[in-house]
């Protein structure tokens, strides 16, 4: 019985990252592949009166601390210390290079999820300033992908409709933040739910879930 998995994400979250980096392994154990759905995380947070930890968590004492040790955690047992490294310049501007996923997604499985490599890598691997044109451009061109045709959808009215429907839908299923997930109809939010993600899909996959 084959499951539908969908994984919200926006590149501007390194827990979203940090996931996507999981998620293959998630794959092959269970022979389901996530479907990504590129949303606006600033837009889930304005639809649902939600923030960022860096503004929810600002002067409260310990559990910002406790954070850091649950993502070092995360880190040391999926060993990713050597794809992770903290972007010097977030928060960053996703809009622009979310709407060239939906670019991607819209023109060519193979390469949305080139450009879905690509993109992350240069968000938390070696991390760049990618809310900069000139950066997003060099970025998306040595990644040996159609960068001014990807530039060029940006700006196409039927891209930035189709990451607002995205976004919108997104919230009225539920989703609050990213990285969110849903196996069929059960939605799980964090990095730390890929457990139950993945059992959620082994019980569906059983007709049991």
């Amino acid at each position: 019985m084959s499951v539908n998995v969908e994984f919200h994400f926006d590149f501007g979250s390194p827990n979203a990252y940090l996931a996507h980096r999981v998620i293959p392994e998630i794959e092959a154990r269970t022979g389901e592949c996530f479907r990504y759905v590129p949303v606006l995380l600033g837009g889930v947070f304005k639809a649902t009166n939600n923030a960022s930890p860096m503004v929810t968590l600002k002067g409260v004492k310990n559990k910002p601390d406790y954070a850091r040790i649950e993502m070092e955690r995360f880190v040391s047992r999926h060993e990713l210390a050597e794809v992770y490294r903290f972007n010097p310049h977030f928060p960053v501007n996703t809009l622009q290079i979310m709407r060239g996923a939906v670019a991607m997604q819209r023109r060519d499985s193979d390469v949305y999820a080139r450009y879905v490599r690509v993109v992350y890598d240069a968000m938390w691997c070696s991390p760049a300033k990618m809310d900069d044109p000139d950066v997003i451009l060099e970025v998306l061109t040595a990644g040996d992908l159609p960068a001014d045709e990807i530039v060029a959808a940006m700006q196409d009215p039927k891209v930035k409709s189709q990451l607002i429907a995205n976004t919108e839908e997104s919230v009225a299923r539920g989703v609050f933040g990213s990285p969110s997930f849903f196996v069929g109809d059960e939605l799980y939010f964090g990095k730390d739910k890929l457990r139950d993600v993945e059992e959620e899909i082994e019980a569906q996959k059983r007709g049991t879930g």
